[in-house]
């Protein structure tokens, strides 16, 4: 089990402690509820240590980086940030990254913890010899601040320039003795930024943020709520590499006008009928389903819950499941069930939570 940086400022804090992809993280520190809740109205402090980075270096085409990834990295602007997926030949998703233009012919890919070190051996085995690939996970920290007052909070850390931040975007902020990277990212649904800093500063970061009075840490339990509110897959269990992005209606994030690792089988995909699909429901009461609760129309059974969770913003249960197409329609009613558990649902468009401020302004 690998220990963040923050781990003892964690224990100060009381926080719960839990392993999550193969990390010991903070899961809540004063309730998921009440830091979700403050995530929505003032400003969250997560550490997202877990996360990792590569920094791929050489010529998009040449190097064959161009063909691993679904967007693509030759046409980003510099100081931008893209979404999109690493695909095995079968169209399935071996990992959702963000890909950072820092240069004419350098990227930063961030990825998820529980796949570093798969996504390294994937990533050494397509790029061509004249790649420079560096697994830069151990010495780069992350931490995310998420909320409407996030903007307020980071002027005072980089200074009045962080407010020329559009949403996606990064730059170089001078604080703390060396120049980092913050991007307009985060996985919550509103404004907020997403810091990269030298793994043996990190703590000092963490404690002049929670100076201020607006910021407050929340964990891991409220980013999952947070981030199902608005619709956000979370890799291993909305998509996988047996999932591709075309069933879980992130075809948005796929260049079709390129060439990438899995096209073909996307094609083939969009050309026949999709046999299922990613769908959000709303319950109608506080009841949440589970991952892997079953969903049934009567007595068919016509998917599978992947994400569930008691709403904070809505006061109600809500999820995301793979279910056939044909029952995809908003406002067709559900039943989820597990053993002898029944929950009361209806198909609903996503997000859920509509009044996230993620592309508002930073003032």
């Amino acid at each position: 089990m690998k220990l963040t940086p923050l781990i003892e400022e964690h224990r100060k804090a009381g926080a719960k402690l839990a392993p999550f992809g193969g990390w010991l993280m903070p899961i809540q520190y004063t309730g998921i509820i009440a830091e979700h809740q403050w995530t929505r109205s003032s400003c969250a402090l997560f550490d997202i240590c877990h996360m990792g980075e590569f920094i791929i270096e050489g010529d998009a085409q040449e190097t064959n980086f161009e063909n691993i990834v679904t967007l693509s990295p030759a046409n980003m602007p510099l100081n931008t940030c893209r979404y999109g997926f690493m695909l095995n030949e079968q169209g399935g998703v071996i990992d959702d990254v963000i890909v950072y233009r820092i240069g004419r012919d350098k990227w930063m890919m961030v990825v998820n913890a529980g796949t570093i070190e798969s996504d390294e051996q994937h990533l050494r085995q397509h790029l061509s010899p004249k790649a420079r690939l560096e697994n830069v996970s151990a010495s780069l920290a992350k931490l995310d601040i998420q909320g409407p007052r996030s903007g307020m909070v980071m002027k005072k850390i980089a200074g009045e320039a962080i407010a020329g931040l559009r949403y996606y975007t990064f730059d170089y902020f001078s604080f703390l003795g060396q120049k980092n990277i913050i991007s307009r990212t985060g996985y919550t649904g509103e404004l907020g930024y997403e810091v990269y800093i030298a793994a043996e500063k990190v703590n000092e970061l963490w404690n002049v943020l929670l100076l201020d009075s607006d910021v407050k840490p929340a964990g891991l339990g409220a980013r999952d709520t947070l981030r199902l509110e608005v619709g956000y897959p979370l890799y291993g269990q909305d998509i996988d590499h047996t999932s591709t992005p075309l069933e879980a209606g992130l075809a948005a994030f796929v260049d079709f006008n390129k060439e990438f690792i899995g096209k073909e089988a996307l094609l083939k995909q969009k050309q026949a009928a999709l046999k299922r699909g990613l769908s959000c429901f709303i319950t109608d009461s506080r009841r949440a389903a589970r991952h892997n609760y079953a969903v049934y129309s009567g007595d068919k059974q016509i998917g599978v819950v992947t994400s569930g969770s008691f709403s904070p913003s809505l006061s109600r249960g809500i999820g995301m499941a793979y279910i056939s197409p044909e029952y995809g329609v908003p406002g067709t009613p559900v039943t989820l069930r597990q053993g002898t558990v029944e929950i009361q649902a209806m198909i609903t468009e996503k997000p859920f939570y509509k009044n996230g401020t993620a592309r508002g302004l930073t003032e």
